[in-house]
């Protein structure tokens, strides 16, 4: 006898109906972080995920109504905005020093993008059972909300110019950090405080070189996990440069945090 199976509405009869794909959203770019590299660099660490990925620049996309359509929020972005615009293709201000028009433009200012209601709305959704994965310079917007913070875990010191540094795993049993070899990158070196248990600390920096950074020496902590209420968050604070988005143990550790993040490792 043959067994026949027959297609309605799209699922197949008599199996398990099939898993929606889970979705992502990720705000990505700022004014000295371009979203091209960013959105071609985080490519490599979704493909073959079965996950749909969706890029945004808006900030205003971190809103309640919007992250009820997700299980992943990403973000690798600072907490400024330029509302007056800023001159020039590039991040530097001393662009302006060459223009003979130079006096028909007012010096910008940054602001701060993140409202109350935004932070109150990650919390939710990370407590609610959802993933938040904070990347590199988003330390920075913990500064501009104490909610934010607290969820995100931690907040940005500051940095010094692109320099190679080492970064060595210093939790070797979790399951982001498993088998993670330490690895060289070029890239800058974020300094953070961290707020949390010094359990959930995963990765630290090191500038093998001898070079500090002002006060704060040559070693940083550069990655973190936690559960949060019924979801969890990940801390990793490379990424200014798609050579160290794309760093072999970099990647694999990535992606690993995704799985982390959406509970499948």
């Amino acid at each position: 006898m043959v067994n026949r199976r027959t297609f309605i509405g799209g699922v197949l009869a008599g199996c398990a109906a099939a898993q929606p794909r889970r979705r992502v959203l990720a705000l990505i770019g700022d004014r000295y972080h371009n979203p091209d590299y960013i959105r071609i660099g985080l490519g490599k660490v979704f493909e073959g995920m079965n996950l749909d990925v969706d890029y945004t620049i808006d900030v205003e996309a971190l809103s309640a109504a919007k992250l009820k359509s997700y299980q992943l929020f990403l973000c690798l972005r600072d907490g400024m905005i330029w509302p007056d615009g800023y001159l020039g293709p590039d991040a530097y201000t001393a662009y302006a020093a060459g223009l003979e028009n130079r006096t028909d433009f007012p010096e910008a200012k940054p602001a701060q993008w993140l409202k109350e209601e935004q932070a109150a709305a990650l919390k939710e959704f990370v407590m609610a059972g959802n993933g938040f994965y904070s990347l590199h310079n988003n330390s920075h917007v913990s500064l501009s909300s104490k909610t934010y913070r607290d969820v995100q875990g931690g907040a940005y010191i500051g940095h010094p110019p692109l320099r190679p540094f080492q970064v060595r795993a210093v939790n070797t049993t979790h399951p982001i950090t498993q088998g993670l070899k330490p690895f060289i990158t070029n890239d800058e070196q974020h300094y953070v405080d961290y707020d949390k248990d010094p359990k959930h600390i995963l990765l630290e920096a090191e500038n093998i070189d001898g070079l500090t950074f002002g006060k704060y020496g040559t070693k940083s902590i550069a990655g973190w996990a936690y559960d949060y209420g019924k979801g969890r968050v990940v801390f990793t604070s490379i990424g200014h440069t798609i050579h160290a988005l794309w760093a072999g143990e970099h990647s694999k550790m990535q992606r690993r945090a995704v799985q982390w993040l959406l509970k499948d490792l």
